[in-house]
């Protein structure tokens, strides 16, 4: 596939007197660039990302009665009922 890169003269010259040294040319170079970094990116291990803690007032954590897991009592009690049946 034909595309167009923005690459600075100086990188450019560089890569054209490598390519004669090597033998190659400078699209095979890109390409084989590409390739390595795509690999590179390939093999890290994403890095887990850190969740701030959320902030608490008070201690003593949840209120009795309270499933985080379970939306709709969550928002029956949000709304002042009580139904301990949904819970």
């Amino acid at each position: 596939m034909r595309t167009s890169v923005n690459v600075p003269d100086e990188l450019l010259d560089q890569a054209r007197k490598v390519a004669l040294e090597q033998k190659t040319t400078v699209t095979e170079m890109v390409c084989e660039g590409l390739r390595e970094q795509i690999a590179r990116r390939r093999r890290r291990k994403p890095a887990a990302k850190k969740r701030d803690p959320l902030p608490t007032h008070r201690s003593g954590g949840l209120l009795p009665g309270v499933d985080l897991n379970h939306s709709a009592a969550l928002w029956d009690l949000l709304d002042g009922f009580d139904d301990s049946s949904r819970r």
